[in-house]
């Protein structure tokens, strides 16, 4: 079972304004808008995907954004930080780009080896941009050129009080490895990996002082990790309800299918399956370009179309 999951799929989170978080996301950041749907729970809120040219699991951003979103908290029980591989030396141009746009940049500093850059888009998400001098997956280079594109994930950090509880979903039943652990001031950081995916790292930053994270603008809703088909999701979903969690039932998605289930810190993990892909209702070439509704919400497009703010791509 625990060679099921692969890595990540994608990290979804909150947002206010939706032309902002477009702008940032693909003007900015350089990712490709792959998917313009709704939120299957409150179809009146955009469900937008930004991620590589074709939508890879592993590259996938996927933001909620509720228009006149408080801003939330970043904290414990949450993934505090979604860690993007970029080639060596591009540091400075991010550090540039990120700030140009209204982003924060909080500094620069060594973890495991490799350097990186902590910031933050412009409502206050985590985003830390990791060098790495080798990753196979060829980059989107719609608004960024291929010397500084963002190739993906490189995985993710979460705030937690202790390592043993989430550290164990991770290891037992994910098939994570250990490789690591360093500490800077009072936060110990452990890093866990699937070195056959480039965006195989979970990173526990445990720190005492760290406040609970506050859900809303600016904070990440839930991390999916990837499988490859609803088989695997079912051996997974089994070992997850043995262990003693309550999980869903796998939910139709469209572009893939999922399951759910909270960590005892309260971080929602979803694990979700490659198949069916973003390309299933639209053309690889016109990823993202027109509205999807799930079929249970097509009967209320007039009044979406309406309703939602219109976006300029």
């Amino acid at each position: 079972m625990a060679s099921d999951i692969i890595g990540l799929h994608h990290v979804t989170a909150i947002s206010g304004d939706a032309q902002a978080n477009h702008d940032f996301y693909v003007r900015t950041l350089g990712q490709r808008m792959v998917k313009r749907t709704v939120n299957f729970d409150a179809p009146e809120v955009y469900h937008l995907y930004y991620a590589d040219g074709a939508g890879t699991p592993g590259t996938v951003m996927t933001f909620f954004p509720f228009p006149g979103a408080r801003r939330g908290r970043v904290g414990r029980g949450q993934v505090t930080e979604t860690l993007y591989a970029v080639p060596v030396g591009s540091l400075d141009f991010w550090a540039a780009r990120i700030a140009a746009a209204g982003g924060r940049v909080l500094g620069r500093a060594t973890a495991f080896g490799e350097a990186r850059l902590i910031a933050e888009d412009p409502e206050g998400l985590g985003l830390t941009m990791v060098e790495r001098a080798e990753d196979p997956r060829a980059p989107w280079t719609g608004e960024v050129a291929a010397a500084e594109a963002v190739r993906g994930f490189a995985g993710v950090a979460m705030g937690v009080r202790e390592e043993g509880p989430t550290a164990a979903i991770l290891t037992d039943l994910f098939g994570y490895a250990r490789i690591g652990e360093e500490t800077a001031g009072a936060a110990r950081r452990i890093r866990f990996a699937k070195p056959d995916d480039p965006s195989g790292l979970v990173e526990l930053v445990i720190d005492p002082a760290m406040p609970n994270g506050l859900e809303a603008a600016g904070t990440v809703h839930h991390v999916a990790f990837r499988v490859a088909d609803r088989a695997a999701q079912a051996r997974v979903q089994q070992a997850v309800a043995a262990a003693g969690y309550g999980v869903t039932p796998q939910i139709d998605r469209d572009y893939f299918y999922a399951i759910y289930f909270r960590t005892p810190e309260g971080i929602l993990f979803e694990v979700a399956t490659d198949e069916p892909g973003f390309d299933r209702d639209e053309d690889p070439a016109h990823l993202g370009e027109a509205l999807k509704l799930p079929r249970q919400h097509e009967h209320l497009r007039p009044r979406l179309e309406q309703m939602l703010p219109a976006l300029v791509a």
